[in-house]
């Protein structure tokens, strides 16, 4: 055997001067290098302490042992259990305390990407609402690259939840129609539609109020006090937005979905009032999804419903309006709490959801109000992974006490949207 060699050895049997190696990160332990010579008995109660049965232990660099080298006595035995007991509760801190920053980096680096793209889709939706009258055709590709880069996504890289965003996604004219074709999308994946024709919803979508580029501001977003004059130019914007799609040359299905957004499954829709099935799947899709963001984000902000008032509203007192396949698939993908909602959960605790996966909308991710834990390193909790916690019920962000609404600050603006549903391993909830 070489000099250098190492053997293994229990960690019973070290002794100062035995020249050991220890296979572990250096943040797993507190000396200097992980190769040394021992030379005190701390180092070697220390060793022990790390959790470990063996370490290498090298024979040619350490100090011969005399052969009556004294046993440990049982004081000795007893005051290494403690200390190994103190470090290995250190060692489990520091490792928390290293998953914990780990999983907070995960999770911040995963919003900031969600809301770059989609101020990335807003500054493209304001360029081509000022290309569009001159050079529509040109204004055409970008939105369709940006649409096909959704689908793929969605599409290829396996499951998609959709996201929470902060407030500074944008106004209302601009974020509208990103959050439409976010949800548009993820509910015609959730209705199995084709690469395709995902495509094209995704672009009906995305333009789906374009012709309001052709109408004075004050009549651009409905209004309960519109004149019947005003509510007719109102109307007009689905007519210019289909003439605007057809000098983009944009897809059959794309220009048939934009002319259907407005119409409702009861007839008492605009410009066709068309009935039942006779709009296609992409109008029936993006009259749904159009209603229920105008419902959360309301040209006035101190009308605006929760997401889950919205989508109550809609199942309770419109859904005679909608397609019932179509509302179904949607109530199944966005969950009982969509995204944005403020509940309070079983053990009495205030939270909002922010992340809901289509395949299991039941169990939502949310942020917990704890008082013990700054804000800004809150973790999301997947109440998947903690089946002894659910939700009790929703709330409006008025009725939550004071602390909590500076804690969980409830979005007065809701922008959505998807991030792929790959991320760390959130620790369950600890049981009460």
């Amino acid at each position: 055997m070489k000099s250098e060699d190492s053997v293994w050895i229990d960690v019973a049997l070290l002794r100062v001067g035995h020249y050991v190696e220890l296979d572990v990160g250096w943040m797993a332990h507190p000396f200097p290098t992980s190769s040394f010579k021992i030379s005190t008995h701390k180092q070697v109660e220390v060793i022990r302490g790390l959790g470990r049965e063996q370490v290498r232990y090298v024979p040619g660099k350490s100090d011969a042992l005399p052969d009556d080298a004294p046993p440990e006595t049982p004081q000795d035995n007893a005051q290494s259990t403690a200390q190994q007991a103190l470090l290995l509760a250190q060692a489990r801190e520091r490792e928390q305390r290293q998953l914990r920053a780990s999983m907070l980096a995960a999770q911040e680096r995963s919003l900031v990407a969600c809301e770059r793209r989609f101020a990335e889709s807003v500054r493209l939706y304001r360029k081509t609402m000022e290309l569009v009258q001159t050079q529509p055709k040109q204004a055409a590709g970008p939105c369709g690259a940006m649409v096909t880069t959704y689908v793929n996504d969605m599409l290829d890289k396996g499951e998609a939840s959709i996201r929470l965003l902060s407030e500074a996604a944008g106004d209302k004219s601009s974020m509208h129609p990103v959050n439409v074709t976010i949800i548009a999308l993820l509910l015609g994946k959730a209705m199995g539609l084709s690469r395709s024709d995902l495509h094209d919803l995704g672009m009906a979508a995305y333009l789906h109020d374009i012709g309001k580029v052709k109408l004075p501001d004050r009549v651009r977003w409905m209004e309960d006090s519109f004149s019947s004059a005003e509510f007719r130019m109102y109307q007009d914007h689905v007519a210019e937005g289909v003439t605007i799609a057809k000098a983009m040359e944009l897809q059959a299905p794309a220009v048939v979905a934009m002319q259907q957004h407005h119409e409702l499954a009861d007839g008492s829709g605009f410009p066709a009032r068309l009935k039942g099935d006779a709009s296609g799947v992409g109008g029936r899709i993006l009259s749904l999804v159009n209603r229920y963001d105008n419902l959360c984000n309301p040209s006035r902000p101190g009308s605006a419903l929760t997401p889950h008032e919205a989508l109550s509203l809609i199942f309770a007192q419109l859904k005679s309006r909608f397609d019932s396949a179509t509302l179904s698939a949607f109530i199944r993908m966005m969950g009982v709490y969509p995204p944005g909602s403020v509940v309070q959960l079983i053990d009495d605790r205030y939270a909002m959801v922010v992340s809901v996966n289509s395949s299991r909308p039941l169990k939502p991710k949310v942020v917990v109000h704890d008082p013990a834990i700054p804000k800004y390193e809150a973790l999301i909790l997947d109440l998947e992974k903690a089946p002894q916690l659910g939700i009790r019920r929703s709330l409006k962000p008025v009725n939550l006490p004071p602390a909590a609404l500076d804690y969980l600050a409830p979005r007065q603006r809701i922008a959505y949207f998807f991030e792929q549903a790959i991320e760390p391993e959130w620790p369950a909830e600890p049981a009460a």
